[in-house]
């Protein structure tokens, strides 16, 4: 049998983390920085993450899951961004009043919804996040956003070391590149959690809250 990339990884990395019981959104960095044209970190696949991101929010929003924004802000002198503001400069764009930093206008939090400032890839390193999490019972995180091969990986790596569910639904997480945003589904989908497409993961949130369980 000739060796691929699939079948090198069955038998080993083909298990599924499957959907809990108390799932939460994680909306990971969907600012304007990346979905204005012209900008340091403009991707197109980046927009196409935040329009398709709409449904499923919604969908989530009528069923009283959670939601939980990421954004990225620094200090204007940079010190809080340490060695990851020397290794991408443009990071130092994103502090306070800067609208670039803000969320894009098509998926604005909800009254509800909570954000929550990071520094660094992870939504967990250096935030309340896991706390939070934590404190509302959440067993499963619904991760979406950017970048597939930054962010979106280190938080479902975190995620799962913190002993949440991982479920990326595949069309809401977006990269400047279609070679990174591959692996990096593929990777996910081995070793953190389980790569969706999105009209499953709506079906798993309506069919979660239908169930008597969650009714109780």
């Amino acid at each position: 049998m000739t060796e691929t990339r699939e079948n090198s990884y069955t038998g080993v990395f083909d298990g599924s983390v499957g959907f809990g019981k108390k799932p939460a959104v994680i909306v990971i960095d969907l600012i304007r920085a990346y979905t204005t044209p012209g900008e340091a970190f403009f991707a197109e696949g980046v927009v196409s993450a935040v329009r398709e991101s709409v449904e499923l929010l919604d969908a989530c929003r009528q069923v009283g899951i959670p939601v939980i924004y990421t954004k990225v802000l620094y200090h204007p002198g940079g010190a809080d961004g340490g060695l990851f503001v020397r290794k991408v400069p443009a990071l130092r764009k994103l502090v306070a009043g800067e609208p670039m930093a803000e969320i894009d206008p098509l998926i604005p939090p909800a009254p509800d919804d909570l954000v929550i400032t990071k520094n660094y890839p992870s939504c967990f390193f250096g935030t309340t996040l896991a706390s939070t999490l934590f404190g509302l019972g959440v067993d499963t995180t619904i991760l979406i956003g950017c970048s597939t091969s930054g962010c979106v990986r280190a938080t479902a790596i975190d995620a799962i070391q913190y002993g949440f569910r991982v479920i990326v639904p595949r069309e809401c997480v977006g990269d400047r590149h279609d070679g990174p945003h591959d692996a990096n589904l593929f990777d996910i989908n081995a070793k953190y959690g389980d790569v969706l497409a999105k009209a499953e993961v709506i079906d798993l949130v309506r069919a979660l809250a239908a169930s008597p369980a969650r009714a109780a």
